[in-house]
């Protein structure tokens, strides 16, 4: 190395959370002493003469995946080929090194959002915003969005309601519904399934209103999953896994440079599990996800996706509520004594579904001032659905508690004689376009985005009947029984008065089809006044159109045919103080609005002859938050405060399925804290807190004051991680964490609560040389007693005490 003639100079690299950073140090330090470098933010800098040249304010950041090693940890200084400076020749015929710095991959404020219409990343994006990293989901063994999400405070799981069912992912955000409000690369994902993560780079939960990116919906927020595509460094990977509940499950993720420009892509899953702490229940699944990007690196590059994922599995309703007499709320019967392995289903009982979604995603850098993107996507999703519904009323609530409670009996069919078994076939597309403006004026630089988004989704059900209600309505709480003899099942037409009685007097059908089109314009701009502070201001106007029917069945009822028609404009402002590269504090204001129709793949009925005159759900937030990305991007933290209005509250009966308009306003405001990164060398921590504050404030006279169901008062999560002796033959990595939520209100009126959740999960690993990697995950190491899917009659206990062995390889 020549001190005399080197001058240090960075250049754009990739990181683990998909972004580059800078760093400048003096010439001639050591090898060593250069990973102490400065980092100066997410863009390279030049150092001339002693001066740093630096961005005033944030650039957007590339719509990509990102594109490190998966198994980095921690942060890390060295050129593309990961062996230190590379020395370069410059125009002047001096030598210049030439850096990459990764920054580790737990700090969560520099991972990008992964959509075209927020091209910023976390940091100066100005919302709340919880990422679960790649890193985290390897460390914890993560193995579907369910699990994923256990990291993010404010996210509860529901099981499904009504004649229907539903099951599949049916997750609220601070309370409020977001089944509907799930999105893969900024793209809704209509399917009601059971999301494997075997194809998920990282997931991105964005909290509160956000119809003005997302379109109608999003009360509580949005969950993105950004998921593995090409890449332009060769590598295979491959994972086994095995352990309690009968657990086997094996990944495969393979990417190969085909050209200079043309990359492909392959992951894959098998998974086959038994519920530990359940009796019956399991999963078989597998999925496929192969994806090739034509223009890697170039100005203009298309994407092409590939999913599929089958999954035969048994859906479980959990345990049913009761409330004790001489008790002012009810609670689960596990918390008096009933075995917790307990289920109540039949041997008819099954959730099979078939998933298919091809998706084409275009980016076009016209210039540097403009950039086009077009995403589209279609969806193929069936499904066979039949569960059992339980109840435990009154009569069975005082046989619990008699002297002779082995006599108990609860109730499978709910209080409509269902959930009965259907058959679901459903078809979507959609298309979003958009336009992303970079251009100053003045002193004053902008950024447009502009464009719109269309979409359909039909679906199309068919009922089944059982020849022989009266004998499967009723098991035994204490020892539930699951084969009837004598009971069988049929299309609807072999016995249309065994039908499900839709509620509403919609009557016994057999078939029921649904169809919604929305068709959406977006519009924002982002102004920086000065280079530390910004104006941001937008707005989305959707005609959403929806349509019901209900036919076939007893024909002494009419059909039914509805449907609905409405316009809705959901504005956003956000402003942005920004004094440099690493630090944000912003305030944000936004709406969102929520049609009755908008459920049409995941509700029992999306419209009904009594809500489809309902005034859609409005929401409205306020928030106040800091982000720091501090000690070289080693460690994020962010601060929020918020309030969270919504109107027109719509509320679904657990026995009858019947929705109806409470009328009632609610609030949730809080706080919400988070840390992540490397607190010191070897040492990662991902941490987050939530103090929510809930009212229902207008409405329905027994409601107000209380605390919105299913939002806790505290929640929290952390996961911490320490490696021993790294890169030598006897390193070792152990981590653990604890994630905690206090009992919640299970219904509007808080009669029934469910206790606090505390989960004790950990990991130990090994690294056998640069490719091989052996680990041991534990879960819920007390063994406790804890509820994740949640209803007003009804919970799910979690999974016991369970332990993972998991064999690793990486090329």
């Amino acid at each position: 190395m020549r001190n005399s003639s080197v001058r240090r100079r960075l250049r754009p690299a990739p990181l683990a959370v998909g972004l580059a950073l800078g760093c400048s140090a003096a010439s001639g330090l050591l090898d060593e002493q250069a990973t102490a470098a400065t980092a100066t933010g997410a863009h390279a800098h030049k150092k001339h003469g002693g001066k740093v040249r630096k961005a005033a304010q944030p650039t957007p950041t590339p719509i990509s995946s990102p594109a490190v090693p998966p198994e980095t940890g921690h942060a890390t200084l060295a050129n593309a080929k990961g062996h230190g400076p590379a020395l370069v020749g410059t125009k002047d015929g001096a030598q210049a090194e030439e850096w990459t710095v990764v920054a580790s991959p737990m700090n969560t404020l520099r991972t990008p959002i992964g959509i075209s219409r927020m091209p910023q990343d976390v940091l100066h994006t100005p919302q709340t915003i919880d990422v679960v990293p790649q890193i985290l989901m390897q460390q914890q063994n993560v193995k579907s969005l369910d699990e994923a999400l256990k990291n993010v405070p404010g996210i509860t799981a529901s099981v499904g309601e009504g004649e229907g069912g539903m099951a599949g992912d049916q997750f609220l955000i601070r309370g409020f519904a977001a089944q509907n409000d799930i999105y893969e690369n900024g793209l809704r994902d209509f399917g009601v399934y059971t999301r494997d993560s075997f194809d998920y780079d990282h997931v991105t939960v964005i909290k509160g209103p956000s119809s003005q990116v997302f379109g109608n919906g999003t009360t509580g927020g949005a969950i993105n999953i950004t998921t593995k595509t090409p890449t332009a460094t060769n590598h295979v990977g491959a994972s086994f896994s095995g352990g309690s509940g009968a657990y086997y499950r094996g990944t495969l993720d393979f990417n190969r440079k085909i050209t200079d420009s043309i990359a492909f892509r392959i992951t894959g899953m098998g998974n086959e599990s038994n519920m530990v702490g359940r009796d019956a229940v399991y999963s078989h699944r597998w999925g496929i996800a192969p994806s090739i990007i034509f223009g890697l690196g170039k100005k203009v590059n298309y994407t092409i996706e590939y999913f599929h994922q089958t999954d035969n599995r048994i859906p479980d309703y959990g345990v049913p509520v009761v409330t004790k007499p001489g008790t002012r709320y009810g609670k689960p019967v596990t918390e008096y004594g009933v075995r917790r392995t307990n289920w109540y289903g039949t041997t008819f009982d099954q959730d099979a579904s078939n998933v298919d979604m091809l998706t084409g995603r275009l980016q076009w850098e016209l210039s540097k001032y403009l950039t086009i993107y077009n995403d589209t996507r279609g969806g193929l999703y069936s499904r066979y659905f039949s569960s059992s519904q339980e109840a435990c009323n009154a009569t069975c609530t005082a046989a619990l508690f008699s002297s002779h409670p082995q006599t108990a009996q609860v109730s499978r069919i709910g209080g409509v004689g269902g959930p009965n078994p259907y058959q679901q076939d459903d078809w979507s597309v959609q298309n979003v376009a958009s336009a992303v403006a970079n251009f100053t004026t003045g002193t004053i630089k902008h950024q447009m985005i502009g464009g719109f988004d269309i979409e359909h989704i039909y679906d199309r059900r068919q009922n089944y009947a059982y020849n022989n209600p009266a004998i499967r309505q009723y098991a035994s709480l204490l020892n539930p029984v699951s084969y009837i003899p004598g009971l069988d099942v049929g299309v609807g037409s072999l016995h249309p008065n065994n039908l499900v009685n839709i509620p509403n007097g919609v009557g016994r059908k057999e078939w029921k089809t649904s169809a919604a089109t929305d068709v959406g314009a977006f519009f924002s701009e982002q102004a920086w006044l000065a280079p530390w502070f910004s104006v941001k201001a937008g707005f989305r106007w959707d005609h959403w159109s929806s349509n019901y029917s209900a036919t076939g069945g007893v024909a002494t009822t009419a059909d039914t045919h509805l449907g609905q028609k409405q316009d809705t404009f959901n504005p956003n402002v956000s402003l942005m103080y920004t004094p440099n590269d690493h630090t944000m504090v912003y305030f944000n204001w936004a709406e969102s609005t929520t049609p009755l129709g908008l459920y049409v793949t995941n509700s029992s009925e999306p419209l009904s002859p009594k809500n489809s005159k309902f005034e859609p759900e409005r929401s409205r937030l306020y928030e106040l938050g800091a982000k720091y990305s501090a000690f070289h991007d080693r460690v994020g933290f962010t601060a929020s405060i918020f309030r969270l209005e919504k109107g027109n509250s719509i509320l679904t009966d657990p026995s009858s399925g019947a929705v109806t308009n409470s009328g009632d306003t609610q609030r949730n405001q809080g706080i919400e804290l988070s840390v992540s990164g490397q607190i010191l060398k070897n040492w990662n921590i991902i941490a987050t807190y939530a103090r929510y504050d809930s009212k229902t404030t207008g409405g329905t006279a027994a409601d107000i004051g209380k605390q919105i169901q299913y939002v806790p008062r505290n929640q929290a999560t952390v996961w911490s991680t320490y490696e021993i002796a790294p890169k030598t033959p006897y390193n070792m990595t152990v981590g653990g964490g604890v994630t905690w939520r206090e009992g919640v209100f299970l219904d509007p009126a808080n009669t029934a609560r469910v206790p606090a959740n505390v989960e004790f999960d950990a990991v130990v690993s090994h690294q056998f040389g640069p490719h091989w990697r052996v680990a041991m995950n534990g879960y819920n190491l007390a063994n406790r007693l804890n509820y994740g899917n949640l209803f007003s009659n009804r919970v799910t206990p979690s999974i016991g005490r369970a332990f993972l062995f998991q064999l690793s390889a990486s090329y």
